[in-house]
């Protein structure tokens, strides 16, 4: 069996004010696998369910390459492995407009809902509140209650990385930055990646521009464009496109990415990307939901759980950069290097790690905006 979340369902959800927002973007749904012999998708004999309905509800439209996309491949991949499994998504869902889709798939059946943006989770404790038989997870957000879990990776570390190969591919010593929203996880990624390029070269410094957006292709460009005619030579990014990455390539620079491979936007100027594995996360907790054992707790794994990582390189990075990058890869998994230990933040707990960085570390100009 499969379900179609499809447009007019959404822009139904979304009721006439959120209408107009779906207008243009393709709204929705889609399948997930054929459920099993189990039924009636009622609970199991130990306390699960024989099938489970889960929702994903993302903040752009899955085919940017960006965030949606990364977690669409993750819900792609748990939907193709479990049998037992029936999923929907709805794309393009404003923090604004969340409230609605998520009442609208507690009144399908749906088991639970995943929403990926920071910007949803008020309206999701609300919801939670409101359905407690429902279960809800909330992406890199900081709230939890009985029916609502939270998630995120230790992107930090794949930052750390790239910032090693920025630091060695470097002849300005200047590297440029391109952020979404000045909250503890961007901020935690432009300190990340800044340490990992002065751990390999102490003369280097990062120039931010804020575009205050998740996705505005033309901003994230106009933002990149000041940063190269600042005279930064490696381009990073926080964002759910590609156009700082294009940019760059535009240039002649060196550029990571961001969420998925960029490869083919960066050309032969493309160093690597962080990505994530959303199925690393998404597949044991509906494992989870099915037996019964879900529990709302707060996920924040790395490397060793395979969570994040590295895109493949681009095709012109030397080879010592390659070692030397999987080098500090094995010793992140190992315990011998920790990405904060030469910087403020060395004894910070994972709490101030997760919510309260507010501050740029040493080699980053400026100070975060307000």
């Amino acid at each position: 069996m499969s379900t179609d979340i499809t447009r007019r369902r959404a822009i139904k959800a979304l009721g006439l004010a959120g209408a107009a927002g779906l207008a243009g973007c393709s709204g929705t749904g889609d399948t997930g696998t054929e459920t099993g012999d189990g039924g009636d998708g009622g609970d199991g004999g130990s306390g699960g369910k024989d099938t489970v309905k889960a929702a994903f509800v993302y903040n752009s439209e899955v085919g940017d390459k960006g965030w949606s996309w990364a977690h669409e491949q993750g819900r792609q991949a748990v939907a193709e492995e479990y049998d037992w499994l029936e999923t929907g998504h709805t794309e393009a869902v404003a923090p604004s407009d969340a409230k609605s889709v998520f009442e609208q798939y507690v009144q399908d059946d749906y088991d639970v809902v995943f929403g990926n943006t920071f910007g949803y989770m008020d309206t999701m404790v609300s919801v939670a509140e409101d359905n407690p038989d429902t279960l809800f997870e909330h992406c890199s957000g900081y709230e939890t209650r009985e029916n609502m879990g939270r998630y995120f990776g230790r992107m930090y570390q794949a930052r750390y990385m790239a910032g090693v190969a920025a630091g060695m591919l470097t002849e300005a010593n200047t590297l440029g930055y391109v952020a979404a929203i000045p909250i503890a996880e961007v901020v935690r990624g432009i300190n990340a990646f800044t340490l990992g390029a002065r751990s390999v070269n102490e003369d280097v410094t990062t120039k931010v521009r804020w575009t205050n957006t998740w996705y505005d292709p033309p901003k994230e460009k106009e933002a990149a464009t000041a940063l190269i005619d600042e005279g930064v030579d490696v381009m990073a990014q926080h964002q759910d496109s590609a156009a700082a990455v294009q940019a760059a390539a535009d240039a002649d620079i060196w550029a990571t990415g961001y969420d998925a491979p960029m490869n083919e936007q960066g050309g032969d100027s493309y160093v690597t990307s962080p990505i994530w594995h959303w199925e690393e996360f998404y597949g044991p907790t509906l494992e989870a939901i099915h037996d019964g054992s879900w529990e709302p707790d707060f996920y924040w794994a790395g490397l060793e759980d395979g969570i994040v990582g590295l895109s493949d390189w681009g095709p012109e990075v030397p080879d010592d950069v390659k070692s030397t990058v999987e080098e500090t890869r094995s010793a992140i998994e190992s315990g011998d290097t920790d990405v904060w230990a030469d910087s403020e933040f060395a004894d910070a707990d994972d709490a101030t790690l997760f919510q309260d960085m507010g501050s740029y570390v040493e080699g980053v100009e400026g100070t975060v905006p307000e």
